[in-house]
């Protein structure tokens, strides 16, 4: 006989447990304390089984009916509804194991592990943290396309459009990371590409004539500020490497007596070893600031601590103190002043230029040649700019 919500609220516990039947194999297993809880008795492959549904009222009457109708639709197609139970709940718990805050940590941690600069990594994780709240506890495999676009289009409505670009391109990681690991099939940012505001290039100044850059050469040279600012304008201005590989740098990647700077790769752009070759007054640069911080590990420690390297803003500052607007010179600009000039005196191999930029091909066959093809031409071209730079500083 069917059971009612009015005869289930009204039965009493006894001394020993006792199962009320509803029909169809599903009952009510009242135990001594009060609990009552909705199984299913069914049979499948020859033996008796016991299915629970839950305790009601958390499943009330009508809810477990249904799952014991979807229980018999299983069993007809030949289903056992427990070891089906079973992978729901797996998957569920998969689920919430799989949340895109899950994979994300997974993703930075192998970041981690494959040496990327404190400077990558602290980018990433301050890109994820944007995307947490909207994406963190959802499981990876379910997110949309319309859900990746929410914390993007809130970023976008801050006007800030590079970092909402850039966002996309590290949830576009986390997500590949989770198919390349079996945890989700899709990349749904794929879909979003055209959908964000484009973000208009900017350019570094820098000062690309020799006339402009001979002004720049000469006030660098007698700047009045501290020596080691002074100093590194002097040799980003004549080795032109990326300001934080300079800033960074430590004595020991510097070998004066054979003339070459060795960037480790945790810190060279493109996470490879990258050597330089250091002209004759770049070394007599160097001997010269040994007597101030050749005791410490950093080059260029800052003035605040020494185991912080001097901030990319002091030289940025320093060159406003010369008179140099934002619009004009940055340290980064020295790099395409070095480039452009470089190249416009038609006496070097644009490839020599390029392997000294430390720019390099996709083809590691290619890019360990050039290495060695133009260290020759690298070394004489460090002279000659050099040589250069000093006929800058007499006009």
């Amino acid at each position: 006989m069917a059971l009612t919500d009015r005869q289930i609220v009204n039965l009493k516990p006894t001394d020993k447990p006792r199962k009320v039947s509803d029909g169809g194999g599903l009952h009510l297993f009242v135990s001594p304390s009060g609990g009552k809880l909705w199984r299913l008795a069914y049979r499948y492959g020859g033996k008796q089984k016991l299915l629970s549904f839950g305790p009601y009222p958390a499943v009330g009457l009508a809810d477990a009916r249904a799952k014991r109708e979807e229980a018999k639709k299983q069993l007809a197609s030949d289903v056992d509804p427990a070891h089906w139970q079973k992978l729901e709940k797996q998957s569920k718990a998969d689920s919430s194991a799989n949340t895109f805050q899950a994979i994300a940590d997974e993703f930075l941690a192998k970041n981690q592990r494959e040496g990327k600069s404190i400077a990558t990594l602290s980018k990433k994780q301050w890109l994820v943290s944007l995307a947490l709240p909207d994406l963190g506890n959802r499981p990876i495999a379910e997110i949309t396309a319309s859900e990746v676009l929410v914390p993007l289009r809130k970023v976008e409505g801050l006007g800030k459009y590079e970092t909402a670009s850039r966002l996309r391109a590290v949830i576009s990681q986390v997500f590949r990371y989770a198919i390349a690991t079996a945890r989700a099939d899709n990349d749904p940012t794929f879909g979003l590409r055209g959908a964000l505001i484009a973000p208009k290039a900017t350019h570094r100044a820098a000062l690309t004539d020799w006339e402009s850059f001979a002004k720049l050469i000469r006030a660098a040279w007698v700047y009045s500020g501290s020596v080691e600012t002074r100093i590194a304008l002097m040799l980003m201005a004549l080795l032109y490497p990326r300001p934080g590989e300079l800033r960074q740098a430590e004595w020991q990647e510097f070998d004066l007596d054979k003339g070459v700077w060795t960037i480790p790769a945790e810190r060279a752009k493109m996470r490879r070893a990258h050597k330089k070759p250091l002209p004759a007054l770049a070394v007599e640069i160097l001997r010269d600031l040994q007597r101030h911080t050749g005791n410490r590990r950093l080059v260029f420690p800052s003035p605040q601590s020494a185991e912080r390297p001097l901030s990319e803003n002091t030289m940025n500052l320093a060159l406003r103190r010369m008179g140099f607007g934002k619009d004009q010179a940055t340290s980064h600009g020295f790099r395409a002043s070095a480039s452009t000039l470089l190249n416009e005196s038609g006496l070097w191999p644009a490839d020599a230029i390029e392997a000294e930029l430390g720019h390099v091909s996709g083809d590691e066959v290619r890019r360990a040649y050039h290495r060695a093809l133009y260290w020759e031409d690298r070394v004489k071209m460090a002279d000659w700019w050099t040589s250069s730079l000093d006929e800058l500083r007499q006009v």
